[in-house]
């Protein structure tokens, strides 16, 4: 039996991923920073098939120490998902909150990229599978997205790289780059206002994390000689947006 580590597996994408990983027949160790609901995933799946660490993806010695403490059913990771992410805010950079951009940097990049290398020797050893959670974000840009969509990129970039650096290893690297996608993350983006993201996702029959999660479990069971590199996946009712033109006068 494989076993996936997933971040961020207290809602939205990270616990669809969960979710589907075992429905497949994975064990899933579930990190997030809400003890109560990985407890409940617990309860729901039981001990053999998920087990949970809880802290915050930013803490490296407590991430360590939850690393530490895995059960030796799940200490051997074949497939890494990183999913924990967040943005903060949607204004423009000339107004935005220098603390909220670098709580994304922290999550988005910093925590990501020492989870990665962190568990890259193990992954090497079972020729296992790197999926990044990035974003459409990363490609286009659009007003108030400044660093979220710079953190993005970077997810972008690092599995790219990582997936030239692994080059002969046996490792398979990819970055899943959806659009709109309802989840608790638009609440968290406006500052808890459900009403906010109610009303951007009305109408747009948007994405939803199961639809992601199958997307993830179906790059990581692909054949150990076939990887996805990266993948942009949007609702239909949602395209490229034209060019931004300021006008003078």
């Amino acid at each position: 039996m494989k076993t996936a580590f997933i971040t961020g597996a207290t809602s939205g994408i990270g616990e669809a991923c969960a979710r589907a990983f075992i429905a497949a027949g994975w064990r899933v160790v579930g990190t997030g920073r809400r003890v109560e609901r990985l407890q409940a995933l617990a309860d729901e799946f039981g001990a053999e098939r998920f087990h949970a660490c809880a802290y915050d993806v930013r803490d490296e010695a407590a991430r360590d120490a939850a690393l530490g403490a895995l059960p030796e059913a799940f200490a051997g990771i074949d497939c890494l998902v990183n999913n924990a992410g967040l943005a903060l805010g949607a204004t423009a950079a000339q107004k935005a909150d220098i603390a909220d951009w670098k709580t994304m940097i922290d999550t988005n990049v910093v925590a990501l990229a020492s989870l990665t290398h962190k568990l890259l020797p193990g992954l090497i050893e079972r020729k296992g599978a790197i999926v990044m959670l990035s974003s459409v974000a990363a490609t286009y840009p659009y007003t108030g997205g400044n660093v979220y969509g710079g953190t993005k990129a970077f997810v972008r970039q690092f599995a790219l790289g990582l997936r030239s650096d692994l080059s002969g290893t046996g490792v398979r690297v990819t970055s899943i780059e959806p659009g709109m996608v309802e989840t608790e993350f638009t609440v968290v983006r406006n500052g808890g206002d459900q009403q906010a993201s109610d009303t951007f996702y009305s109408g747009v029959n948007p994405l939803t994390g199961g639809d992601i999660a199958e997307t993830v479990l179906w790059v990581a069971t692909l054949p150990a000689h076939v990887n996805i590199n990266t993948l942009e996946v949007m609702p239909v009712n949602q395209s490229f947006a034209g060019f931004q033109v300021a006008r003078e006068g």
